[in-house]
């Protein structure tokens, strides 16, 4: 594959993460919780990828017994949780503040591998963890008049997301040797799965799926915003350098700020608009030098 079908697969996956809110939107117009949409995205995601690793990487099936405690725990207190807060967010606010708190996830990552890994703190990493402070207050509004409309449980849910965005790194770390980056993640999606169909009442609701309306949207948001996503930006990852792809993945939010402008009526002030830059060239700032990104770090 030639480098620029490899940078047009990496921005294509990243652009279907960025759609997500178009998919979320209409499941909110027909009475779902955002707990609800997680049980939504983490179902649909696993049945769609296990068909398609039954199909073309069965192989890709077999797992050791004793590693299945990395997928729950990614899949429970990663995926699970990261998806409600994001969605949270964006319920009670707006996809620009959503995505962009989401985003101080690689700040996160740089934190706790730290912690875990004894990864240096470089001056990039520094630099970037204080670039992304700097811009998320500007997004919620600290910055520059001091005082925030948006309540503190909200920009409190969106720093959540981003942390546990962020655990996902931390979980699957010790198993990207082993695995596939495709079957890690259909393993963490069945844990997923598994523990929103107990922790949810979205079996109650099964019969609102005979609707298009309620179907439709629900595909999408798997097939389009996760499991497209994924594969997309999978195989450009495969001819590129790390760093450089997930670089490139930064058009995730600018997808998902556009997008809702254009089609969820979000209004942004410039200086809101600085603090979403500001965000993303941390992202860009971590991803540079001194740090390592292995293939199985990214889902959204």
């Amino acid at each position: 594959m030639s480098t620029l079908k490899a940078y047009i697969y990496t921005i294509l996956g990243a652009s279907c993460w960025g759609l997500i809110g178009l998919f979320v939107d209409p499941l909110y117009q027909e009475g779902f919780t955002a707990w609800e949409v997680v049980a939504i995205r983490g179902i649909f995601t696993f049945v769609f990828l296990i068909i398609f690793m039954a199909i073309w990487f069965r192989s890709h099936l077999k797992t050791r017994i004793r590693d299945h405690w990395i997928f729950a725990a990614s899949g429970i207190c990663s995926i699970a949780f990261f998806n409600y807060f994001y969605f949270e967010v964006f319920a009670r606010s707006n996809l620009s503040l959503a995505v962009t708190l989401l985003y101080t996830g690689p700040m996160f990552v740089a934190l706790l591998s730290r912690v875990f890994f004894k990864e240096l703190l470089t001056k990039n990493k520094i630099a970037a963890l204080v670039l992304s402070l700097m811009g998320c207050a500007f997004v919620v509004q600290l910055l520059p008049s001091g005082t925030s409309s948006i309540p503190g449980t909200v920009i409190l849910m969106g720093v959540l997301s981003g942390f546990f965005y962020a655990l996902y790194s931390i979980f699957t770390k010790p198993i990207t040797k082993r695995y596939s980056p495709l079957t890690i993640t259909t393993y963490t999606f069945l844990y997923t799965s598994v523990f929103m169909l107990l922790a949810s009442p979205i079996t109650e609701k099964a019969s609102l799926f005979v609707s298009p309306s309620v179907l439709v949207p629900a595909i999408l948001l798997a097939l389009v915003s996760t499991v497209g996503g994924y594969v997309f930006y999978t195989t450009g990852l495969k001819h590129l350098e790390a760093s450089k792809a997930s670089i490139l993945a930064t058009i995730e939010p600018v997808v998902a700020v556009i997008s809702s402008v254009l089609f969820l009526n979000d209004y942004l002030d410039v200086w809101q608009l600085a603090g979403i830059l500001a965000v993303l060239y941390s992202a860009v700032l971590v991803s540079r030098r001194g740090r390592r990104v292995v293939a199985g770090e990214k889902v959204a």
